[in-house]
């Protein structure tokens, strides 16, 4: 029988433990094999649901790089959670197209627009709504038209783009290809 002698010194209750200085490192998202540069996407949700659009890149925070393009289907370069998107087996060539300078940070919202105050906002008038930058219009004039290019080469495909996609009541979606 062995008698273990106790420590002298006690630490405070205020005292925390030291904690384990060990991180999780963050695995990069996925994306799912069937959506791939090119492929046509049906939006499932937002203000452009039920529209196609073409996949341009998988961006580093898991989100998707869409256009419509915006001169057929009225869909601007937006990011897109693959969540939120039907992949279909339709593919369109965007070799062409330019979209090296698109990632998460050219979408992020600027932060010089401060905030008011309460009393600023019922003493002013109401709120402009925000106006896209030339900047902007410059990058999808530039996208649209090497992508416009591809989709013009394949039978069909602008017509494609510019359907909406609707399911009736007698559609099954379990038992669709898409």
């Amino acid at each position: 029988m062995t008698v273990t002698k106790s420590p002298r010194y006690y630490p405070a209750e205020d005292i925390k433990p030291a904690k384990n200085t060990y991180r999780v490192k963050q695995n990069p998202p996925r994306i799912r094999k069937s959506i791939t540069p090119g492929t046509v996407l049906i939006l499932l949700a937002g203000r452009f649901r039920g529209k196609r659009v073409v996949c341009l890149k998988a961006l580093e925070s898991g989100l998707i790089l869409v256009s419509g393009p915006y001169k057929i289907n009225g869909v601007p370069l937006r990011r897109v959670n693959q969540a939120y998107v039907i992949a279909t087996s339709t593919n369109v060539d965007v070799s062409k197209v330019d979209v090296s300078s698109f990632t998460d940070a050219y979408f992020a919202r600027s932060k010089d627009s401060s905030t008011e105050g309460e009393n600023e906002f019922f003493m002013g008038d109401a709120p402009k709504p925000a106006v896209v930058n030339d900047q902007r219009k410059a990058d999808q004039k530039k996208v649209d038209d090497a992508l416009l290019k591809s989709v013009a080469s394949a039978p069909m495909m602008e017509a494609y783009l510019a359907a909406q996609f609707t399911l009736t009541t007698h559609d099954k979606p379990h038992t669709m290809q898409f």
